[in-house]
């Protein structure tokens, strides 16, 4: 479960990091994802803030709209990350429309890694957050969901990289990347607003998208048109 819900971290840390120049890409990868690591054992040594934090901290009353909506620590988390999230995919979005490079960025200097740190740390904490309250639900024994942490973010180190290059090397998968963010991002606006999103009819419907992209590059593939040379020019 913690491999499945971190695989949109991974997603947008390595989305995030081709802004940097390419030599501290591996570095920020691995730096965003000890992140994610330390802020997950952090939140599960915390639970019991962790849970107050659903506890409402004010109501909102609009006459004929809104009546008695409880506004938690919990919500202002994750709607703040929703739409952060939201922002930065749609920018990202935007700068790949207007055929812009992320190389091009980082040699410009319009990419820093403590910049990029920073929005990691910021997505980090709301994916921690969602993740961990999550794993509540499963377990009651702290051990146990520390070791499961641990060991899927172990994994997914170890294949950050592979699926970052895959992505960089598919412009099409990264905007279908970028487009599902948006959906999480929406998700988490969502949940803010007490309106609960069944989370594996979102993953089904990524999942699907997804091999049906892959089938169409395999397509793509079959289907490009092979060049003949004419021994009389050689």
């Amino acid at each position: 479960m913690e491999i499945v819900l971190g695989i949109d971290n991974i997603i947008f840390i390595s989305i995030t990091v081709n802004r940097l120049a390419p030599a501290e890409q591996g570095r920020g990868r691995t730096i965003g994802l000890l992140l994610a690591l330390l802020f997950r054992v952090a939140l599960l040594t915390s639970i019991s803030w962790l849970v107050s934090l659903r506890d409402p901290l004010f109501t909102i009353n609009i006459a004929g709209v809104i009546e008695n909506f409880g506004v938690s620590g919990r919500d202002l988390i994750l709607m703040a990350g929703g739409l952060f999230l939201i922002y930065k995919s749609t920018t990202e979005i935007h700068s790949k429309l207007q055929g812009e490079d992320e190389e091009d960025h980082a040699q410009k200097g319009h990419a820093s890694l403590p910049a990029i740190i920073a929005q990691i740390i910021v997505i980090d904490i709301v994916f921690s957050f969602d993740s961990i309250l999550t794993a509540v639900g499963l377990v009651d024994n702290v051990l146990v969901m520390i070791a499961a942490v641990i060991c899927a973010m172990v994994i997914m180190i170890a294949f950050s990289g592979t699926v970052a290059d895959f992505v960089n090397r598919n412009p099409t998968i990264k905007m279908l990347a970028l487009s599902f963010l948006i959906m999480i991002g929406f998700m988490l606006v969502m949940e803010a607003a007490h309106k609960e999103v069944e989370k594996g009819y979102l993953y089904f419907a990524m999942a699907f998208a997804l091999v049906v992209e892959l089938l169409n590059m395999r397509l793509r593939k079959k289907s490009k048109p092979v060049v003949l040379r004419d021994s009389r020019y050689d």
